[in-house]
């Protein structure tokens, strides 16, 4: 009986890391093996947000074996705790993907930014091909939000070996058409082997609780009250400092709740608004553990997403998709022009604001908190149906892993 083939998967998040982009690979990994391919991941023993967190080392789960790799998070307290503890993963799966079996794939995400380097370097010394699943592209976001210098050493080599694998990589995945658009103008002769693959909601860990049934809602003292949420990775990418001001200017308002839930580099702004104001209306917690994700999710009675201008293209907000699956309603801050923005005005499953218009944010949710409960289900139903008619998991992760299978 012929060996089943095999599939390197190189992530440096990975569950039962909470982190979004692990929960993908995760899924992809476990769909492959489903499939009868032998998958390996390669990934960090310590959690990516909270690197006090350790995982086992070795260990298989749902027919995926799992290894993870030590001193490869080192957390985010500084540029240079995350850029060590990614080039220690990096240079630790490449040797590990030297040795053992040669892999029939490899399929490289942009976890950490830098995998593109792993997947040229294993895809020549190896000789197999590569696919790549882009979920945010570096080093333009770092040149968009000001943290790296357009000339700099890093920056060009950064681009060099991303332009390098564009050229090689069998497949490349992206999230929406301005992503695919972007990647195209990097390297031309790689625009008929990028394919657009929205992220599908994690549905197995969405369903759906009722706010009387939910233990969240009791457990934070929630009755009666309306809750806006922003759950997921704070980052300068996806401002919030207008949703702030509106609850700031919302503060006389005893109906409405903010939560603001998860990690990241931009949730100092909201945990040294609490030091300072002790807001009556707003509250901080850290990312949930993936088995209470429903319960603190579906215990939202609006969930805000949030993309900086200039990050069309560049970043993907995938918490969108989590909010449409619930029947959430949604408020999304950042530009018409983008994939989020082409989504709530086609399903017509929320609200945009700009940037900058904390008025008409207060406005709006003094309107929605007025609103019928009925109909503000009605409009988060409209981003459900999208979800179970084209952008479900069962269709879209299939047609993923049927893509990096197609092309070998």
């Amino acid at each position: 009986m012929p060996r089943a083939k095999l599939l390197l998967l190189v992530s440096q998040v990975y569950v039962p890391d909470p982190a979004a982009v692990g929960q993908y690979m995760a899924a992809a990994a476990e769909e492959m093996a489903g499939r009868g391919w032998q998958v390996r991941v390669l990934t960090s023993d310590r959690g990516y947000e909270n690197p006090g967190t350790c995982f086992p080392r070795n260990e298989i789960v749902n027919g995926v074996r799992i290894t993870r790799l030590p001193f490869s998070s080192l957390g985010k307290r500084t540029l240079w705790h995350r850029l060590a503890g990614q080039v220690a993963f990096c240079l630790q799966a490449v040797a590990l993907g030297l040795l053992g079996p040669k892999p029939a794939l490899l399929l490289v995400t942009t976890s950490p930014p830098m995998a593109s380097l792993v997947g040229v370097m294993l895809g020549w010394l190896r000789r197999i091909p590569v696919a790549w699943w882009v979920m945010d592209i570096n080093p333009d976001q770092a040149l968009a939000t000001g943290a790296a210098n357009p000339g700099g050493l890093a920056v060009r080599v950064f681009d060099a070996c991303n332009r390098q694998l564009l050229r090689r990589a069998q497949a490349i995945i992206v999230l929406d058409r301005f992503m695919a658009a972007r990647m195209a103008r990097k390297e031309p002769t790689a625009a008929a082997r990028i394919q657009v693959v929205p992220p599908w909601p994690l549905e197995s860990r969405l369903d759906r609780v009722a706010h009387a049934a939910n233990p969240f809602r009791r457990d934070h003292g929630l009755a009666g009250k309306f809750v806006v949420m922003y759950s997921g990775n704070h980052s300068p990418v996806h401002p919030l400092t207008t949703l702030l001001g509106a609850a700031m200017e919302l503060t006389d308002d005893p109906r409405i709740v903010f939560f603001f839930i998860g990690g990241g580099a931009g949730k100092r702004e909201i945990d040294e608004l609490i030091r300072e104001h002790a807001p009556p209306n707003i509250r901080s917690l850290p990312y949930q553990p993936l088995d209470q994700i429903r319960y603190s999710l579906s215990a939202a009675d609006l969930h805000v997403v949030s993309m900086g201008p200039e990050m069309v293209g560049i970043v993907h907000p995938c918490k969108f998709y989590g909010a449409m699956a619930l029947a959430k309603p949604i408020i999304y801050l950042g530009p018409e022009e983008s994939h989020v923005g082409e989504m709530i005005r086609s399903a017509g499953c929320g609200w945009r604001i700009d940037h900058g218009d904390v008025a008409g944010m207060v406005e709006l949710l003094r309107a929605l908190v007025a609103m019928p409960a009925t109909e503000l289900d009605a409009i988060g139903a409209k981003g459900r149906a999208v979800i179970e008619s084209t952008m479900g998991e069962p269709i879209l992760l299939p047609k993923f892993c049927e893509l990096i299978q197609g092309e070998w």
